[in-house]
């Protein structure tokens, strides 16, 4: 069982990534990965390493993304040992006041590096399709999760 204290950390930095993003810092971003992290948008553009990541945000930031926020739900936490964990999570950028509901499904490998910080490792990023998922679920039942049942 992991301690309390891996718990706060892991969800820190899922809140500093947040914060990050609210101020359009791309380093303050990227700071949250590793050197080596992977980083799968849901367009599926892969991104390698925390140069590439950083780049990448602080162009999104001044273009695409500029003036948005982060909106983020984790709904698991999961620990593989005592320095790996797996976040997975609903998310969405938004504009204006309050976030729509999150339309997006991700997942967070985050690891406890050699300076005992814990860093996000591999990112993952899917656009959840409500519809597409209802009628799979209708059509066949079997599909519906577990947890959803």
């Amino acid at each position: 069982m992991p301690a309390t204290d891996d718990r706060s950390a892991v969800t820190a930095v899922i809140t500093s990534l947040i914060d990050a993003w609210r101020r359009h810092d791309a380093d303050a971003y990227g700071a949250q990965f590793t050197e080596d992290a992977t980083y799968v948008t849901f367009v599926g553009t892969y991104y390698r390493g925390r140069r590439d990541i950083i780049e990448s945000h602080r162009t999104l930031f001044a273009t695409f993304l500029k003036g948005t926020r982060l909106a983020d739900e984790i709904l698991d936490i999961r620990f593989y040992g005592p320095d790996t964990a797996v976040i997975t999570g609903r998310g969405d950028s938004y504009k204006g006041g309050k976030p729509k509901k999150p339309t997006k499904v991700q997942t967070y490998t985050l690891v406890r590096e050699q300076d005992g910080r814990w860093r996000i490792a591999a990112f993952h990023n899917t656009k959840r399709k409500p519809l597409m998922e209802a009628i799979s679920f209708k059509t066949a039942p079997t599909l519906v999760p577990a947890s959803r049942k």
